[in-house]
């Protein structure tokens, strides 16, 4: 669950009252981060089962509570498939090191100071960030005008680039385009999974089957070997160790 979408949906658990109600007053207090608290209980089993009736981004918990204590309702929090931020509020300084151990993302004591919350709060915000599923990925697509006809091609699909005259050559498995960009601005869109072979060409990393040793119009040189269409693009001396290197990464 993203911290960004909405506020922080936060359940108190303390037995005492108005421990609870000090934390409502200083949440109240916009700080990093909006909060919402959305359920209150005085004891583990009572946070159980408010947490079953709605998750919550960040559990603020007591050690010492009547039955289960904090930490080891922590020890069960952590079975869940998306377990909340938890952070300790407890007037007990010396379970910090078991707080952590049960992975709590901070540990404050009593009376708690609103700098202090708003700390917390933010390395919460972090953590649920890091943890939220990163966004796909955009595929870059080279865009061709032939013949009036405006053509999108997935870089997916493009096997090489190589710059002529005064137009860049696009090669799929299935044709060729013509493109008015220049080599540079293409490599630079397309990023590392393009490779420089020449001051002239670029090759996908996936579309390469082998760098060769080839003798061509009566002179030895380097070049890749593009397997889709059964074509080698020399590779320059200046380029090779580079190709060779990018080559052993893919």
């Amino acid at each position: 669950m993203s911290a960004a979408a909405h506020p922080l949906k936060v359940l108190l658990v303390d037995d005492e009252p108005l421990a609870r109600q000090r934390l409502r007053t200083l949440l109240a207090d916009p700080g990093p981060c909006a909060t919402e608290v959305v359920a209150e209980a005085g004891d583990a089993e009572a946070a159980w089962q408010a947490l079953a009736a709605q998750p919550v981004d960040l559990v603020l918990l007591d050690i010492h509570m009547p039955g289960l204590d904090g930490l080891q309702l922590a020890q069960r929090l952590r079975g869940l498939p998306q377990p909340p931020a938890l952070v300790f509020v407890t007037a007990h300084g010396e379970y910090a090191l078991a707080a952590f151990d049960v992975q709590a993302i901070d540990y404050l004591t009593k009376p708690v100071r609103l700098a202090r919350l708003h700390e917390a709060l933010g390395r919460v915000q972090q953590w649920l960030q890091s943890r939220a599923p990163a966004a796909p990925a955009e595929v870059p697509t080279l865009v061709v005008n032939e013949r009036g006809r405006v053509i999108r091609v997935p870089a997916s699909e493009v096997l090489y680039l190589k710059a002529e005259l005064k137009y860049v050559t696009l090669r799929t498995a299935e044709r060729s385009y013509l493109l008015d960009d220049s080599l540079n601005d293409l490599a630079q869109r397309l990023g590392p999974e393009f490779v420089r072979v020449h001051r002239n060409a670029l090759v996908a990393r996936h579309a390469v089957r082998a760098l060769a040793e080839r003798v061509a119009d009566g002179e030895e040189g380097w070049a890749v070997h593009i397997a889709a269409v059964d074509e080698w693009v020399a590779v320059s001396r200046r380029q090779l160790s580079a190709v060779r290197e990018a080559l052993a990464q893919a």
